[in-house]
């Protein structure tokens, strides 16, 4: 069910009535809640709730166990995630960019079966130990946060590809990328990097680091060993 951008300021009750639904697209309009009723919409697949006003989520969104696509909840303006959202263990794709997150549910690493997680421009100081548990991630995409250090158990990411640490208030590379074998790109610009460590030349697959807008020096010897190596450096 398509009713993006429809104006509706408030979700139909005959909408919870559609316990077959698969897709369910509220996108863009004028949300400021959600109510429990939800939890009723048990064959829901996908759902985007994004660019709306939303201040809170309900916690009977952990019924919808059958998402397993893609949710949407991104330009909001959401202080927290209920826990419950942990319950959503077979979904791939969750956005939660654009809102005002000081932290995310220590209950995230039960949702086994994400390959992308956006949690861009917050206002996240720290994450939970619990990403590492989130093994099947391929994409982490936390940009414009407050982070100044991640969890030592983001070394258990073995599947990670994509990395994006941009505008944060990283002082150095944290040591847990180091065993990342499958890292293609990592961006962290606008942080406050003076220098890169000796292990970043051992990311096996690594083909860009993006590295500007910080104070690393411009010729070194690791940016030198990555490049002949074929990464693409950006300083």
């Amino acid at each position: 069910m398509d009713l993006w951008r429809r104006q509706l300021g408030q979700v139909p009750e005959s909408v919870w009535e559609r316990a077959g639904l698969q897709v369910l697209i509220l996108a863009d309009n004028g949300l400021t809640a959600l109510p429990g009723a939800i939890g009723r919409l048990r064959a829901l697949r996908t759902l985007d709730l994004g660019h709306n006003r939303l201040t809170s989520v309900p916690p009977e969104i952990g019924e919808l166990t059958g998402l397993d696509g893609f949710l949407y909840l991104h330009d909001n303006a959401l202080g927290r995630l209920p826990e419950e959202l942990g319950n959503l263990t077979r979904l791939r794709y969750l956005n939660v960019g654009e809102n005002a997150l000081t932290a995310l549910p220590g209950s995230i690493g039960r949702m086994a079966g994400l390959v992308e997680l956006r949690a861009q421009h917050n206002r996240l100081t720290a994450l939970p130990d619990a990403v590492g548990d989130l093994g099947s991630l391929r994409e982490l995409w936390l940009r414009g946060n407050e982070l100044a250090d991640l969890p030592a158990s983001m070394g258990a990411l073995t599947e990670l590809r994509h990395l994006d640490l941009r505008e944060n208030a990283l002082p150095e590379l944290p040591r847990c990328l180091a065993g990342l074998p499958l890292l293609r790109q990592l961006d962290v610009r606008g942080n406050r990097l003076t220098r890169l460590p000796d292990w970043i030349v051992e990311l096996p697959a690594l083909e860009k680091l993006d590295l500007r807008w910080n104070d690393c020096p411009r010729d070194s010897p690791l940016t030198t060993e990555l490049e002949r190596r074929g990464c693409v450096v950006l300083l």
